[in-house]
């Protein structure tokens, strides 16, 4: 079902012309909720999220892929965005990030700090001076983090 659904998203997304960004499929006994985020270099509209909600969403009745009563949300990544695939994760390097692993890492769940590396195994993170090498296959949520810190002359923050 996973890649059935996985095919009818990227489908539907890129076929309205859009860039899917990632999803999520959170399933539950009785409902889901599937959000959906895409992109494109125009930027996304309400109008935009709206378009690929209705074909996405019929889409989704006709071949009845999700069994029980769902929540369809789509949205752009916004500048706070999830972070899915390594690749994702690499134009962020030397950036805060804030990852959320399902198994402790050296005692911890929870890290925010400077993205330093990314390849395909692992992300490099500095969190309050120490190094973290988590690899994705834990890792439960990946989030940019926005510094809204004030600028000063020169580019450099207060």
């Amino acid at each position: 079902m996973q890649e059935r659904l996985d095919t009818l998203i990227t489908t539907t997304v890129t076929g309205l012309g859009y860039d899917l960004w990632g999803y999520e499929y959170r399933p539950q006994t009785e409902s889901a909720l599937l959000r959906v985020f895409i992109d494109s270099d125009q930027g996304i509209t309400v109008d935009d999220c709206g378009r690929v909600s209705n074909q996405l969403g019929a889409s989704l009745d006709v071949d009845d892929l999700i069994p029980v009563a769902y929540i369809l949300e789509v949205s752009s990544p916004g500048i706070d965005r999830v972070l899915f695939i390594p690749a994702h994760y690499a134009l962020y390097v030397g950036k805060h990030i804030k990852v959320r692993t399902r198994l402790p890492v050296e005692k911890r769940r929870n890290f925010v700090g400077k993205l330093q590396a990314v390849n395909d195994a692992h992300i490099v993170m500095e969190v309050e001076g120490t190094v973290y090498e988590i690899p994705y296959e834990i890792i439960d949520r990946g989030r940019v983090v926005l510094d809204i810190r004030p600028q000063r002359k020169g580019g450099k923050h207060a």
